[in-house]
């Protein structure tokens, strides 16, 4: 990760106390001011809701509380499409005022249009969503043209002196050669590369498409081998979470690392799993019984190895054991030999269908606010 030195050193001071002080703290705020979107993806599971509720908005007063809440020295914004939200360049001003590092994650296709509403600085980057190669991305988004949109964008955004970073999905039935090339492609733009695995939401409409345990594995070892083990290319991603996807590491997730806020609350237990949502991040924090998630633990989170969840565990196995990384950085990520044993999945409880239950509050308070007296306005976790 190439991050200006001023943003690096706020980021490694603050990861290095925590792990130091030990606990549960925040890496990344991950944000997402509104659930609407100009695209639908069929592998998206955030943007299945009523009007009313993709009609919602966090004010800028909220995406502030949010980040004071939590203290965590990043931002994440995603949605949704924040370029939709009319507030979000001085939501993006009022973090890089906090020096928080701002990733606007966009589709790109109203950059051209919004970009000159945003200013350059060593704390804010654009994070542009590209999943593969002309063919791989229109296909994943279903909407023909959108990949030269984004690559046009990633253009003007780097003409115009921004930081910019491709942020890539992989799902089942990508083929490695050609995810390599798009990698070899974004090195020769100089853009960096943010790349996770499908997280399998379950009101995704396409159900079919999403990597399983063993075969990100391979899919991944099968790409970084073309790659020079992975030196071939620049990642935001910690060279563990890529060691990680290779099957060279055994970790459970740290779903408090990447703690979500939505226009519902704040997300039980992560980014990925809407569980349950309250009104504070100390209530996340305190109220969550993060015995219950995770790999091993919860059906929902069997095929799961998402950034979201597993940066945080090699961000502190990093700290913990340097060496891995000083390994990683002379040999590259091994794509040959045994794999670390994995988590037992055996045991995990069934899955919990929860998601008409938040609707349903989501909507009741909607009508509340619209004078039902009927309904209570008060929101509830």
């Amino acid at each position: 990760m190439t991050l200006p030195a001023q943003v690096l050193a706020r980021i490694g001071s603050y990861t290095v106390k925590n792990h130091i002080r030990g606990g549960k703290y925040p890496l990344v705020l991950m944000l997402e001011p509104l659930l609407r979107c100009n695209l639908a993806c069929p592998g998206c599971g955030k943007i299945d809701y009523p009007d009313a509720i993709l009609n919602r908005r966090l004010s800028y007063e909220q995406c502030m509380e949010a980040i004071d809440e939590c203290g965590a020295p990043a931002v994440s914004i995603a949605g949704g499409e924040p370029l939709l939200h009319r507030d979000m360049p001085r939501i993006v001003a009022g973090y890089v005022a906090k020096k928080k590092f701002v990733i606007l994650c966009t589709n790109a296709l109203l950059l051209r249009k919004k970009i000159d509403d945003y200013v350059p600085s060593p704390f804010f980057t654009w994070s542009i969503h590209l999943d593969g190669d002309k063919g791989m991305h229109d296909h994943a988004v279903d909407q023909a043209g959108t990949y030269e949109v984004a690559i046009a964008a990633i253009e003007l955004a780097k003409a115009k002196g921004f930081r910019v970073q491709v942020n890539c999905t992989v799902f089942d039935g990508a083929d490695p050669a050609r995810l390599a090339a798009f990698f070899d492609e974004m090195e020769r733009r100089g853009v960096e590369i943010t790349i996770s695995p499908g997280y399998a939401y379950e009101r995704a409409p396409d159900q079919e498409h999403f990597l399983t345990r063993e075969r990100t594995k391979n899919f991944f070892r099968d790409v970084f081998r073309r790659g020079d083990g992975g030196k071939a290319w620049t990642f935001t991603n910690s060279p563990l979470f890529l060691d990680f996807l290779a099957g060279n590491q055994t970790y459970e997730c740290t779903p408090w690392s990447m703690p979500l806020r939505t226009v519902f609350g704040w997300q039980k237990p992560c980014y990925l799993i809407g569980e349950g949502y309250v009104q504070t991040f100390a209530e996340l924090m305190e109220g969550t019984d993060w015995d219950r998630f995770g790999l091993g633990k919860y059906e929902k989170c069997a095929d799961c190895m998402v950034h979201c969840g597993f940066e945080g565990t090699a961000a502190s196995d990093a700290i913990s054991r340097p060496w891995k990384l000083a390994r990683i950085a002379l040999q590259g990520i091994r794509t040959e030999g045994p794999m670390a044993p994995d988590i037992d999945l055996s045991q995990a409880r069934a899955a919990q269908d929860v998601y008409s239950s938040h609707v349903e509050r989501e909507m009741a308070l909607i009508r509340a606010e619209q004078g039902d007296p009927a309904r209570p306005a008060k929101r509830t976790a």
